[in-house]
């Protein structure tokens, strides 16, 4: 496993995460596999909204590639349910989106 190893943004390869900030790619999102990522880059964010998840209540954040634009997923900026509170601050990037290089 290469720490260092970069998910670029899909449509213009533009650096998204580390290796390293990979927390687990066992989430959903709208087109299928999603992976939960401790921090991101070269992102910008959309409206805060409030949304019903299959985990609860969250209030997340659009996130989209500074670059092209291109939508990437979301943050979490706050979990209604306790035992959820661990998401907060972190970022769901769909498997779609992103690359491995």
């Amino acid at each position: 496993m290469d720490p260092s190893a970069t998910y670029r943004c899909r449509n213009c390869q533009t650096p998204i995460a580390y290796r390293d900030e990979l927390l687990s790619k066992s989430y959903m999102a709208k087109t299928g596999q999603a992976f939960l990522f401790s921090d991101a880059r070269n992102i910008v964010f959309g409206q805060k909204e409030e949304t019903n998840l299959i985990t609860g209540v969250y209030t997340i954040a659009g996130i989209f590639c500074s670059n092209c634009g291109e939508e990437l997923g979301w943050k979490y900026l706050q979990a209604s349910e306790a035992r959820q509170k661990f998401k907060e601050g972190k970022f769901i990037i769909e498997r779609s989106k992103i690359s491995k290089q």
